[in-house]
């Protein structure tokens, strides 16, 4: 590696805030309506710092403000990034829907959801794709270094 190469884990953390800044609407799979859930505290956070979140789960009508989906098979407008929320098990599938959504940029697994099957998916399809960390944390990371 030359002295102007960055290691591949700092890219694809550059690559993340690049494409947060030029983000605008984020999918949640699996939010859920209780405040004390991770994935509601994360999808208000964003939402707080000017994200349009489109809330999917199986139930409510509305979540954070925003009219809920039941699933990604509903959504026929344009996202950037999509933020899931489910056991690692689960999200080939998911996945399979998320990266033939309309302008999908990110495939985004929360902190604890890995799956290589899911990865492989977002990889063929060209989406950039991130696994088992908190959108949270990492959009606070970048524009703490400025790339927001």
């Amino acid at each position: 590696m030359n002295a102007c190469e960055l290691p591949s884990a700092n890219r694809a953390d550059k690559k993340l805030c690049e494409v947060l800044k030029e983000s605008k609407v984020i999918v949640v799979v699996g939010l859920s309506p209780k405040e004390h859930r991770a994935s509601h505290q994360v999808a208000k956070y964003m939402q707080e710092k000017g994200y349009k979140i489109v809330p999917v789960y199986p139930r409510e009508e509305k979540i954070l403000g925003e009219r809920v989906y039941r699933s990604l098979d509903e959504i026929d407008f344009e996202v950037d990034i999509v933020d899931i929320f489910r056991k690692s098990e689960d999200t080939p599938p998911i996945v399979q829907k998320a990266v033939k959504l309309p302008g999908v940029k990110c495939i985004f697994l929360q902190e604890g959801i890995k799956n290589e099957e899911s990865k492989r998916i977002a990889k063929e399809a060209g989406v950039f794709y991130i696994e088992d960390k908190c959108l949270m944390v990492e959009h606070k990371r970048c524009e703490s270094e400025g790339l927001l």
